[in-house]
């Protein structure tokens, strides 16, 4: 019962990664898009955006983050690098060019203290709490070190460790931004409630710094939401391969084909065509972007938490420590961490607006609701018959020796049942030698190391 139920949980782990991470794409990259299209209505105010030519965008941007995420590794390693410094510096040059400039500052009072409830609700406190949606949403993305932990060296190490660094930076440089941004606020109702701009950020640089300034303001952005959309398709991408080879996904046989540099383009571009039919109802609806972003969230919330809550519960016993962990506060943070998410993914399925209409409802539980519906039906009916959970993937090295001379070769091999471990044992007395952990020989493909 208890390995049913934790295949069970695996599985909808796996419906909420894909979920999640295909809606990831579809929400930073449609993001980008009405961004983008905000700028151009700077510098030329005659033209008029519409969802049309956002979506039209949108696909344009998915094409280049596809294109990108089929170069090698290393190459696409340097743009990640790039992407890191040029958030930071980017981040320092907005908050000091723009303090600088903006005349008539707000008080800290007002910066710090003001709060606003254009929500409908009486409940300042219900208004709060759909303030930190918002926050939970950049809380996305930061687990791709997992995702590429195949392509990462000392991966034990650095994965985590990555995960951690992504989080703590994003938490520093992000309020450092947002302090910054509050403090050239200028005329609340004009420049926040009444902006001329879809993205309202725009008019408060305008105000504060000048078009020229502002223009250079938006590149930054534009550029720095380019860079993050291209991380979240490294990420999806390699999810894809990843439950492909586990034989979870459709169209496996295909998704796990690889490049010669070893890329899983065909994972790559699976996603950007899934993502470009997920955005089709942002153009006949203005609800539509809104429930992206919550089912988005809520995907991947839950697969957070499915593993988050499988290490406190039934693997808090015999839960193998790596050399990166949390010692006595992993039980604890877990616990928190787990609370948390059921909190806020409750949140992200409640209404925002009062009045409650057609035109503002939050519909994010249909959809979720048809994935969780999907998922339960296909395990119930199909997959608990041959679904066993993720297969290993793992490096072995193969010590030979041939005319007096011994040689090693290190191979990717995968373990996709227990009888492969009886096989093993009679192998490994002979020939191999395996680090880390004891496999059978089963070539398969895998993802280039760097």
């Amino acid at each position: 019962m208890a390995l049913l139920l934790k295949r069970s949980l695996i599985h909808y782990l796996f419906c909420f990664l894909c979920v999640s991470s295909a809606v990831a794409i579809c929400a930073s990259d449609l993001g980008m898009a009405g961004f983008l299209t905000s700028a151009v209505s700077l510098t030329h105010p005659e033209f008029q955006s519409n969802a049309y030519i956002d979506y039209g965008v949108f696909i344009g941007i998915l094409v280049l983050h596809g294109w990108m995420n089929t170069l090698p590794v290393r190459s696409i390693g340097f743009i990640n690098n790039l992407s890191v410094w040029w958030h930071i510096m980017g981040i320092m040059f907005i908050v000091i060019v723009g303090l600088v400039l903006t005349p008539n500052k707000p008080s800290a009072s007002f910066a710090l203290g003001h709060f606003y409830n254009g929500t409908g609700f009486e409940t300042n406190g219900y208004a709060w709490l759909l303030g930190l949606l918002q926050a939970q949403f950049t809380l996305n993305g930061y687990d791709s070190a997992a995702h590429v932990s195949e392509e990462t060296r000392s991966a034990q190490r650095g994965s985590p460790l990555g995960i951690v660094l992504a989080i703590g930076i994003s938490a520093v440089a992000g309020t450092v931004l947002m302090m910054a941004c509050a403090f050239m606020i200028q005329d609340f109702d004009r420049q926040i409630l009444h902006s001329h701009y879809s993205m309202t950020i725009t008019q408060v640089f305008l105000d504060g710094t000048g078009t020229a300034w502002t223009m250079w303001f938006l590149v930054i952005i534009l550029v720095a939401m380019y860079f993050a959309g291209a991380a979240v398709i490294v990420g999806s991408s390699r999810q894809t391969y990843a439950f492909a080879r586990d034989g979870a996904m459709p169209f496996s046989s295909w998704l796990v084909k690889l490049t010669p540099a070893k890329v899983p383009a065909n994972s790559v571009w699976f996603n950007i065509i899934f993502s470009a039919i997920l955005g089709i109802p942002y153009m006949f609806s203005d609800v539509a972007y809104e429930t992206i972003v919550s089912i988005n969230t809520i995907a991947a919330n839950l697969s957070y938490f499915i593993p988050i809550w499988l290490r406190i519960t039934m693997a808090r016993k015999r839960f193998q420590k790596g050399p990166y962990n949390m010692g006595a506060f992993s039980i604890p943070c877990g616990i928190i961490a787990c609370m948390w998410i059921a909190f806020t993914s409750v949140l992200f399925i409640l209404p925002t607006q009062y009045p409650v209409t057609a035109n503002n409802m939050n519909f994010a539980i249909v959809p979720f609701a048809a994935v969780i519906g999907i998922a339960s039906l296909v395990y119930v009916f199909s997959g608990r018959k041959w679904f066993t959970g993720p297969v290993r993937n793992i490096d072995t090295i193969i010590v030979q020796e041939e005319n007096g001379k011994v040689i090693r070769e290190t191979r990717r091999v995968i373990l996709s049942d227990e009888a492969d471990l009886a096989d093993c044992d009679e192998i490994g007395s002979q020939d191999i030698w395996v680090s880390e952990a004891t496999t059978s020989i089963k070539p398969s493909q895998s993802l280039k190391r760097t």
